[in-house]
């Protein structure tokens, strides 16, 4: 590491704190929610970003991970021998704004409006917001003059949003997310020493998520019209399926004791159940579907997550041997921990403290981030990132001073961990 004085540093580290540029960085923000951009449509929102990275002078790749799908891949190149940070940001959204339960709701809408210091809409605070800070924070960087030894990274994916394929109904590139993108950056060009992932954490620094694993279990039965199926109930597959339901519920709080992790229980969403047709009810379910997502701790080995669901499965098939039960396991996607001593928290711990004048608080979540397919490339990372909360009923919103101190954090732990170099 480059040998300076305590006191050149940090008036270095003041300068590119005071050139993050606020109206800036709400124009690249708003601009990036304008774009729709919901799983399997990010093409356009793409184009944006590298249009913008193309503008700060980065070397810029855009990845096509398939059709109306890409990646953009950017570097600040360092003067060499000096660590690469990765920046990541999905640009997915988790609506598309024209679901008829969403209709009107300001924040689950495609178009950012600014609003008594906060930005409202779909895809700011989860993460286009979060992606304006890194683009910030590397041109407050250039501004300076600051020279790093590293390069720095930002890379904005496709595909990260907890969706997934299941049958034959929900295929094509609307179902898959988790991840998709960040697995095509890593195969493709995406390589760091560690990695700053901006997911909406309320600036707490994360150390550890959950990962999930999702199953299904089925029941079944005959098929029979309506007019012949008296003295049958028993044999429907949703009559079935309502005794099994019984035994899970009871099986969760054992998995959610199993699977503690940070001091925190595990969980199990109920998420889904199929069974029949709505369109003819004159015939008796022959298939009833329960679907269960499972949240698995980075400290367990997802093999054990799967023998786990397996146990469960055979303990059901032994206590309802008539309910023909099958099942299947069709998303896996470990969870992801980084230790407290790393480098890059004690770089965003310092930033944080010098940006919001205290230390940033610690946490473990239950929920999922590209952290999972990074961290298992060998690229450490960190979820760490601006929030307003979690969404109101209005929808997704993120203060404005929230939005300039994030790249301010941003623009110092990248200082640091690529190294200034003093002349």
């Amino acid at each position: 590491m480059t040998v300076h004085s305590a006191s050149h540093l940090e008036e270095l580290e003041h300068q590119v704190a005071a050139r993050v540029d606020r109206d800036h960085l709400v124009d690249v923000a708003c601009s990036l929610v304008d774009i729709p951009s919901p799983t399997g449509d990010e093409r356009a929102v793409a184009e944006r970003v590298r249009e913008l990275c193309e503008e700060g002078n980065l070397q810029v790749a855009l990845q096509e991970v398939e059709e109306g799908r890409a990646n953009v891949l950017a570097t600040m190149a360092g003067t060499g021998g000096g660590p690469t940070l990765m920046f990541n940001g999905h640009m997915d959204t988790s609506y598309s704004g024209r679901e008829p339960h969403l209709h009107g709701k300001i924040g689950f809408q495609p178009r950012a409006v600014v609003k008594d210091g906060l930005i409202w809409g779909l895809g700011i605070a989860n993460m286009k917001g979060a992606i304006a800070c890194y683009l910030e924070a590397v041109r407050a960087i250039q501004d300076s003059g600051m020279a790093l030894a590293g390069d720095i990274q930002v890379a904005a994916v496709a595909g990260e949003i907890e969706t997934a394929q299941w049958g034959e109904e929900f295929t094509g590139a609307r179902y898959r997310g988790y991840s998709a993108g960040s697995h095509y950056l890593v195969g493709h060009g995406g390589s760091a020493d560690m990695c700053i992932l901006g997911e909406p954490t309320e600036q707490r620094i994360v150390l550890g998520h959950y990962g999930t694993l999702w199953g299904r279990i089925s029941t079944r039965g005959p098929l029979v019209h309506t007019a012949f199926s008296a003295g049958r109930l028993r044999e429907n597959s949703i009559v079935k399926m309502g005794a099994l339901l019984t035994d899970v519920l009871a099986w969760i709080p054992e998995w959610e004791e199993r699977s503690s992790y940070g001091g925190k229980p595990g969980v199990v969403n109920v998420a889904a159940v199929r069974g029949g047709q709505p369109w003819r009810l004159s015939r008796t379910p022959n298939r009833t579907d329960l679907f269960l997502d499972i949240r698995v701790p980075p400290s367990m080995r997802m093999q054990e997550a799967a023998v786990a669901f397996a146990e469960l499965v055979r303990r059901l098939k032994a206590r309802h041997r008539d309910a023909e039960i099958d099942s299947e396991i069709f998303v896996t996607s470990p969870g992801a921990e980084i230790d407290a001593r790393h480098p890059l928290v004690a770089a965003i711990d310092r930033g944080h403290r010098q940006v919001f004048g205290a230390a940033p608080e610690r946490d473990t979540v239950r929920w999922c981030s590209d952290a999972s397919v990074l961290t298992r490339f060998g690229i450490e990372t960190v979820n760490y990132g601006a929030s307003s909360g979690l969404p109101s009923p209005d929808g997704e919103n993120l203060e404005v001073e929230a939005l300039v101190r994030t790249a301010q954090v941003y623009a110092l732990a990248a200082a640091q961990i690529c190294e200034v170099q003093v002349p």
